[in-house]
């Protein structure tokens, strides 16, 4: 069983046990969450298609833990001007368990 959730303003495919990383969430550690944007439920073939969402459905999680992600350096220069920019960003991310799929 698999569902299509909007978490945070992207779209994920999500498993009962699976982990995955999104944009920083609100809670503490070890709180629990429900995502009630469900787009798609997949239940042994019997596929729940919702116009925007499916009715009834929701997902569970846990959060694991809130990190930073990667530095990603962002460099700009302009040729035989002396323009030189370096800037370093990390993303504040959030670990999450997805605990049980309704629906």
């Amino acid at each position: 069983m698999y569902a299509i959730v909007e978490i945070a303003g992207q779209q994920f495919k999500v498993e009962k046990g699976r982990t995955l990383y999104t944009h920083r969430l609100e809670g503490d550690v070890n709180a629990a969450l429900v995502f009630d944007k469900v787009l798609l439920v997949d239940n042994s073939g019997a596929v729940s298609v919702g116009t925007p969402t499916v009715s009834g459905a929701s997902v569970k999680a846990t959060i694991l833990e809130h990190l930073k992600g990667e530095k990603v350096i962002v460099f700009k220069k302009k040729r035989r001007k002396g323009y030189v920019k370096k800037n370093g960003h990390r993303q504040y991310l959030t670990k999450i368990q997805i605990d049980e799929i309704v629906g």
